[in-house]
């Protein structure tokens, strides 16, 4: 049995398992963003015994711990670099934490890496090589997966797609900017200050409810044209950057994941198909197909179980 632990900005989760897709427990919890990386370790002593107990697995059943972070990290050091939602994380030695809090051995990941190595292992890949995985949902993140191993270029990371540079009238912007789950709702923002005579259809519909991606979704089914608008340009941008994609490293199949994905076939994996598919490098059109994700919510603990298995072999 293995332990994965995932830490997020505002999600921490641990599971257990033997690595073959299927949890034997899960701890989920929220991250306390005033407590700090602290608060976050103090979480994980708490959860590691209180898992175990509901799972029926005696300590000494576990050869070994994954830990997939929500920011970059550094194979050499096993080190955190640092985490973009909450201070603190920067140069934190936090597999050799986990060594000394479990005396186990511990291996640390992105945690789009490892939700793409869980997705090419047990997931919307299985049996495929080599995967692209994409995560939209508050930033964009991306994992490339070669024969069920992740590429991480000389050990800081690799596949950033999130940070591709796209062309947006004129100007460049990093792909998250656009068409992550906050550049949208920032999209539909910021046309609401200016657009007067569009703008209180859409104040109407969503009445008191804040904008979110699923809200923008929500009512683009419903015809709101800023909510149609706004999923257009994260779709283009989109496309654009699987394309740059499919032309460097012609993946079998690119797998997409996150809250964004959520929205579904009809608002998402049909057009953005389409779009690629109008601008692929043509050499190479028709050899990456384009699917939903099939873990979901627990995709990063089961490819933090996958990376710890992975350290043991």
């Amino acid at each position: 049995m293995y332990l994965g632990i995932e830490i997020g900005g505002t999600k921490l989760q641990l599971g257990v398992g033997p690595d073959d897709g299927i949890l034997r427990g899960l701890w989920r919890g929220t991250v306390d963003v005033a407590a700090g990386p602290e608060g976050i370790r103090r979480q994980i002593v708490a959860a590691v015994p209180e898992l175990l107990a509901k799972a029926g697995i005696a300590r000494g059943e576990l050869r070994g711990v994954g830990v997939g972070f929500g920011g970059p990290v550094d194979d050499a050091t096993h080190t955190v670099i640092k985490s973009h939602q909450i201070e603190g994380w920067d140069d934190f030695p936090l597999a050799d934490w986990i060594v000394e809090l479990l005396d186990l051995p511990a291996a640390l990941g992105n945690d789009a890496d490892v939700a793409g190595l869980a997705e090419a292992l047990h997931g919307a890949g299985k049996g495929l090589s080599p995967i692209f995985y994409i995560t939209i949902g508050s930033g964009i993140g991306g994992g490339f997966i070669i024969n069920g191993e992740i590429y991480r270029g000389c050990g800081r990371g690799a596949a950033e797609i999130g940070h591709l540079q796209i062309d947006y009238h004129g100007y460049h912007q990093p792909l998250e900017q656009l068409a992550s789950g906050w550049g949208i709702e920032e999209h539909v923002r910021n046309v609401l200050r200016w657009d007067h005579e569009r703008g209180p259809s859409f104040k109407q519909y969503k009445g008191r409810r804040p904008i979110s991606a699923q809200l923008i979704a929500e009512a683009s089914e419903h015809g709101d044209a800023i909510c149609r608008d706004a999923l257009s340009v994260a779709r283009d941008a989109l496309a654009t950057a699987i394309g740059h994609v499919i032309a460097l490293l012609c993946p079998r199949r690119i797998v997409i994941g996150g809250g964004v994905s959520l929205m579904g076939e009809k608002l998402l994996f049909e057009p953005l198909r389409r779009l690629v598919a109008e601008q692929v490098f043509k050499p190479f059109a028709g050899l990456a197909d384009i699917v939903p994700a099939a873990l979901g919510e627990e995709v990063v603990v089961h490819g933090a179980i996958a990376l710890a298995r992975k350290q043991r072999d």
